[in-house]
């Protein structure tokens, strides 16, 4: 399920990377007090009261010419076409401005839930000077102030009760969404044509054809499938047109919604850093994961290869010895056929549940072949474990002390329930609880 995306727009220097280092709980924007710092969007995750949702922070919107406050405009515009709700941050010293009034009529074309925050009200006194910004149309403003974190709960309260009703957004359960993931170029749109047979999907050698995330419809072997074709995601640093740099959030965006993560990589030019990124986004989102080695038509493509390449694969993604691999040519639709049920097998195990009498005895025998360690003269003790839920497959094992849990020990104890239950194509989650 898709999280709901928040925008922080406003002209410049009003503290918008201020607040969005307050909601996401970390330094991540920088702060400076001058103008035009924030350049780029920024984006992370952000919850409210068990409510997580996407916070973009953006450049200031600025009406004059020059080229790069035009680029900076474009992308607090395209922020505000993919956000959910608005913050429209004012400066709560300055009072409504020229600029304000600029960005407000951008705002009203938006169509979006706009909440107004008057930043920078640091005393009690000034709280009784913002009835001013009622003028602006948008409702009750919200006097905060950011560098002393106050008032930025009643501003989250309105903020999630506009959130649309992601239960409308729940996906048929009996159908299988996966997303095509990847760098630019990998050939994730030439794909989704091979395994449809037609040509559904624009396909074109100049990187990033694709901008948005697509659904596509598939039945195969008596299965309904959605296809998450999304933009490649580049490396961050450096700089592209605004469209390209968007399209990473569109592509986490389309992870959250599947339920495995297709990650192409490029034959001819191997795994690259950002390919260990791309599969850490699907990773940490608990996804099933299959690893796709596309274009193997145009390399020496015989058994030795493909063993020599899955080791460099194997060794590059330590923590996706689950995740099967599968070698095609989108192409040439050379073993296309194998691709399918490697995402089935995913797609099941994502969503498997174990007895739970089952699973303690796999826990027990684990304990009899490699006991549970002593950590400064105390042994833990796992007195019984369950699974919680799934996609992923959770697991909780009841201890009598959750420190005493070395990872090394937890790693061990999840092989052990793979080599029993299987689960390829999926991470897993231990958790350590004490038993109350």
């Amino acid at each position: 399920m898709r999280k709901s995306v928040v925008a922080i727009v406003g002209r410049p220097n009003v503290g918008k990377s201020t607040i969005f280092n307050r909601l996401v709980g970390e330094r991540i924007s920088i702060v400076e007090d001058s103008p035009g710092v924030t350049r780029d969007r920024v984006y992370a995750e952000a919850e409210w009261l068990t409510t997580t949702f996407n916070v973009i922070d953006t450049g200031g919107i600025d009406m004059r010419d020059e080229p790069l406050i035009v680029q900076m405009r474009e992308q607090a515009e395209m922020a505000i076409a993919e956000s959910d709700v608005i913050i429209f941050l004012l400066n709560g010293r300055e009072g409504i401005t020229a600029a304000d009034e600029e960005v407000a009529k951008i705002l009203y074309k938006s169509n979006k839930p706009v909440v107004v925050a008057v930043n920078k009200i640091d005393n009690p006194e000034m709280r009784e000077d913002i009835y001013e910004y009622y003028a602006l149309g948008f409702g009750e403003p919200y006097p905060i102030s950011g560098s002393h974190g106050l008032g930025l709960g009643d501003l989250l309260d309105t903020v999630v009760g506009y959130f649309p009703d992601m239960r409308d957004e729940q996906p048929d359960v009996d159908t299988v969404y996966f997303s095509l993931i990847g760098r630019p170029n990998v050939g994730k749109s030439s794909l989704v044509n091979a395994l449809l047979n037609e040509e559904r999907v624009i396909v074109s050698k100049q990187e990033g054809t694709t901008r948005d995330a697509i659904d596509t419809h598939l039945r195969k072997d008596d299965q309904d499938f959605v296809i998450i074709d999304t933009a490649g995601m580049r490396k961050r640093g450096k700089v592209y047109e605004a469209t390209e740099k968007y399209s990473v959030l569109r592509a986490l965006k389309a992870i959250e919604r599947s339920d495995v993560a297709l990650i192409l990589i490029d034959a001819e030019t191997g795994i690259r850093e950002q390919d260990k990124k791309i599969v850490g986004y699907a990773h940490e989102a608990g996804r099933g994961v299959v690893i796709v080695v596309n274009k193997w038509d145009t390399v020496d493509s015989n058994e030795k290869a493909m063993k020599q390449f899955e080791q460099k694969v194997r060794k590059q993604f330590q923590y996706l010895d689950y995740a099967p691999i599968v070698f095609l040519s989108a192409k040439t639709k050379k073993r296309i056929h194998t691709l399918i049920p490697a995402v089935k097998t995913a797609s099941e195990n994502h969503s498997k549940r174990v007895a739970t009498n089952v699973l303690n005895d796999v826990i027990l025998d684990a304990l009899a072949i490699n006991p549970a360690p002593t950590v400064k003269g105390k042994r833990l003790k796992i007195l019984y474990a369950t699974q919680v839920a799934v996609k992923p497959p959770s697991f909780v094992i009841f201890v009598n002390d959750p420190d005493l849990m070395h990872f090394s020990y937890r790693r061990f104890l999840e092989n052990r329930i793979r080599d029993a239950f299987g689960f390829t194509g999926t991470p897993i989650k231990i958790f350590a609880r004490k038993r109350q």
